[in-house]
């Protein structure tokens, strides 16, 4: 029920989705009187999807805290609990996404030995595939341990979605230098430096301006960075896609350019397009909610889907708990190792 675009967006991704892949199970919470005129509408497979019906929902701008208290009527609330109870391998939902934080974590539990779950999504890069960026605002302050937990769950994330064997792993930081940043970073840094068992190679620090080029496969950084530098990135391809209509809708001549460019502009922004890359999930969690942007379009929700999907189907809460498994005990041994 969330999301700029409501139900109409989050149906009709799913009618994508489904002429994609008609595997796929849907329960759709919300309002029945709402969803069930518009899937008549729709051409789904037979018991591809079902409503179950949620009295209430969560308001764009409501609080955390007062989403929580109505977590058992709620639309949202009930898509969570129906991954805590089994009957759903993931949520999706494009509503408010503190108060969605907020009801995961208390009904899914963090994994043992992450302290905090991370927002990880897809950055568009210059490279051969996208970029997995994380924390992107689900914690505004994190210590080191919590930044060695989020390239541990990133590296998994890439291996899963990407397909990459060893992710290569970046800290953003105000420089390469090794002198260069806060305390926690440094100090982050030295233990992926150490951990060189685990499946990814840790390569240092990046800066924001790096993020497009190719050369990292998964940057970790705070929620309170993370969400700038992903608020700024989508700023900027607004700025270049209208600065570019602008420009080749400003006189005859401007306009025959664009017709000569068009190929090359469509490419652009088909790249560019935030719902090619729709789809960021909390990891950490002992269960799989997705969250879609709120602008998304059918298309980008469908994107969302097959994100989820794929996590499902590669266990990705298993890849994420090996990992850290081993994390724990080469720590462990090293700490109780004699001087």
């Amino acid at each position: 029920m969330g999301g700029d675009g409501g139900p109409a967006a989050m149906l009709g991704g799913i009618e994508r989705a489904l002429k994609v892949d008609r595997s796929l199970r849907f329960l759709m919470f919300g309002d029945e009187a709402v969803l069930q005129p518009a899937i008549e509408r729709l051409k789904l497979p037979a018991g591809a999807a079902t409503i179950v019906h949620a009295p209430d929902q969560v308001a764009g701008d409501e609080k955390p805290s007062q989403a929580l208290r109505r977590a058992r009527t709620t639309s949202m609330g009930l898509a969570i609990n129906a991954v805590k109870d089994g009957s759903a391998d993931a949520a999706l939902s494009a509503g408010n996404t503190g108060a969605l934080m907020a009801m995961s974590k208390l009904a899914l539990r963090t994994m043992p030995g992450i302290d905090r779950p991370a927002l990880t999504a897809l950055l568009p890069t210059l490279g051969a595939h996208d970029c997995v960026m994380l924390d992107l605002g689900a914690n505004t302050e994190c210590d080191a341990q919590n930044l060695v937990q989020f390239a541990v769950m990133g590296a998994a994330y890439a291996r899963t979605v990407l397909g990459l064997k060893r992710p290569r792993v970046k800290l953003l930081n105000i420089g390469t230098e090794e002198l260069k940043g806060t305390g926690e970073l440094k100090d982050a840094a030295a233990m992926l430096r150490e951990a060189d068992y685990l499946p990814l190679k840790f390569d240092g620090f990046t800066e924001g301006d790096q993020l497009s080029r190719g050369n990292v496969d998964v940057v970790v950084t705070d929620g309170f960075s993370g969400n700038i530098a992903l608020k700024t990135a989508e700023g900027t391809a607004r700025f270049v896609t209208d600065l570019l209509r602008r420009a080749f809708t400003s006189s005859i001549r401007s306009k025959a350019g664009f017709a000569l460019s068009k190929p090359a502009l469509h490419m652009l922004k088909v790249h560019l397009d935030p719902n090619n890359h729709n789809g960021a999930v909390f990891l950490g969690l002992n269960g799989l909610v997705v969250k879609s942007h709120g602008g998304a379009n059918t298309k980008g929700v469908a994107n969302a889907i097959a994100v989820a999907a794929s996590m499902v189907r590669n266990d990705i809460i298993r890849q994420v708990m090996t990992d850290l498994d081993e994390f724990r005990a080469h720590a462990f041994a090293g700490a109780s190792a004699p001087e």
